[in-house]
């Protein structure tokens, strides 16, 4: 049986070989770490080597690695004979539409093949050096095997602290996407910026999805590219909640408006930005296999700008962790990675804990599972609905925690429609700290408690009304309407 040469990437096979083009031209990140490694001739297809060369031509003139369509026009120059033209093209075809699962492991094994190959390639010029004998020559040993062991290394993005400072000190420095919820907007310093993750916090029942559509929607008709990931409801139901943001219509009258609604899709759609839906299934999905998704959009044309995630106590660790809570914290850092590699915003929703059902605030404590979902988080809101403001459409929203603006703050009473998918709050209104909240609702706890013992005492004075003539002593009535009042008051205190 003869031995599998290893020299190329041949015996990986040719959906890999497509595989690692795609993510060289894809995954900056990845192909700015292999692109000086990796060899025309590691392919054995000649059309492969034709496209590698090329995206290596280009890097080395341009320092860029050539996107799908710019390195297509290039090859469409490059390549004069028609028949070899039409077979590398139908690679580049076959690159640009492979499947992208385990493509992490794709990567880590290019990357270690390429890295072997270099460290070959030092081997053999210290073995000849070595050779001579010159006792001189060993510190050109070391920096030849130390620039091997180098390559592939992540370029250092360590930032001085005086770099770019006009940039720092712009107004625009973070170039936020809005929420489309004034009042929110303001605190937040305009939105959500790229590289941040947003969170929010609430039972179920009151609303995240109807959140998450509203900013999904508002970052659409600002011309951003959207990618809305749901785990639960069905992608018509939430193209029906984009509708009824457009619209103002209740969800449930859709249909009495198909004609105008149909205008309406139209000139969104001649409108510049892209809003995508995509639904994974509850169970399963992890962190790798949503990036993997993104990159394939990415290679397809589409780059998104902003995505919402709905809603992360949905996603499973990439590896097997026995400890909830930490798979948990696992979880949302990955998430974090992902808004830094891929360089985009991400707002997602958690569940709340028991304790937080029906509550007049949501804090952070009442976050359900680990609390590192909430330390990870950059800005979290909260979101709480009494059984009263589920009746009358509001709500109360707390911002419990943000890296850029303020926090601490309480809105009453907001505007928050899950028919119309409508949210806002009242310009006028001023947001009140807890300390604020905390005081209003003891004097108004407390006015509340004294009409009940109003109440008692005047129900004291109808009974000794009523009962005279009657064979029961007055100090027994009062006594037992005393002991009332007092129970009361006890219970205040406790």
């Amino acid at each position: 049986m003869s031995e599998i040469n290893k020299d190329t990437l041949a015996y990986l096979g040719f959906d890999f070989q497509h595989r690692l083009i795609n993510q060289l031209i894809v995954d900056r990140r990845f192909g700015a770490s292999i692109i000086d490694m990796v060899e025309p001739n590691y392919f054995k297809d000649e059309y492969l080597k034709v496209i590698v060369a090329t995206i290596k031509d280009a890097h080395e003139m341009h320092e860029t690695i050539p996107d799908m369509g710019s390195l297509e026009s290039r090859l469409l120059e490059s390549v004069n004979d028609d028949v070899r033209r039409k077979y590398v093209i139908i690679n580049l075809r076959k690159i640009q539409e492979v499947e992208t699962n385990d493509i992490l492991w794709v990567q880590e094994v290019a990357l270690n093949f390429c890295k072997q190959q270099e460290l070959k390639k030092s081997l053999k010029e210290i073995h000849i050096l070595i050779e001579k004998g010159e006792v001189s020559k060993y510190p050109q040993c070391e920096d030849i095997l130390r620039k091997a062991l180098d390559k592939g290394v992540t370029h250092d993005d360590t930032t001085n602290v005086v770099d770019n400072i006009d940039l720092v000190l712009s107004d625009d420095f973070r170039n936020p996407i809005p929420t489309g919820i004034s009042g929110l907007d303001e605190i937040m310093n305009g939105g959500l910026a790229k590289g941040e993750l947003g969170v929010i916090l609430a039972p179920f029942g009151v609303g995240k999805t109807t959140m998450i559509t509203k900013m999904a929607n508002t970052a659409k008709n600002l011309g951003k590219n959207v990618l809305q990931i749901f785990f639960e409801d069905m992608p018509k139901v939430i193209q029906r909640k984009h509708l009824a943001c457009w619209s103002g219509y209740e969800l449930n009258s859709l249909g009495l408006y198909k004609e105008e609604l149909k205008d309406i899709v139209k000139k969104k759609t001649e409108e510049s930005g892209v809003l995508k839906l995509k639904k994974f299934p509850s169970v399963g999905t992890n962190v790798p296999m949503l990036k993997q998704y993104i990159r394939k959009q990415i290679a397809q044309g589409f780059r998104p700008d902003i995505i919402f995630i709905d809603y992360v106590d949905c996603l499973e660790p990439s590896k097997r962790i026995d400890d909830a809570n930490v798979a948990e914290g696992h979880v949302m850092r990955e998430l974090e990675s992902l808004l830094s590699e891929l360089d985009l915003a991400g707002w997602t929703a958690v569940q709340g804990n028991r304790s937080s059902i029906g509550a007049e605030i949501v804090q952070a404590h009442q976050m359900g599972g680990s609390i590192k979902k909430g330390q990870i988080g950059h800005f979290i809101v909260s979101i709480a609905k009494t059984l009263e403001q589920k009746t009358n459409n509001t709500a109360t929203m707390a911002i419990l925690k943000s890296r850029f603006g303020k926090d601490g703050y309480i809105y009453e009473n907001i505007v928050f429609n899950n028919a119309t998918i409508q949210i806002d709050m009242d310009k006028k209104q001023t947001p009140k700290t807890s300390v604020e909240y905390n005081d209003e609702t003891t004097k108004a706890k407390s006015v509340d408690d004294q009409k009940l013992v109003n109440s008692l005492l005047s129900a004291q004075r109808v009974l000794k009304d009523s009962l005279i003539g009657i064979e029961t002593k007055p100090e027994d009535i009062n006594k037992d309407i005393n002991e009332i009042v007092i129970d009361k008051n006890n219970n205040n205190d406790n």
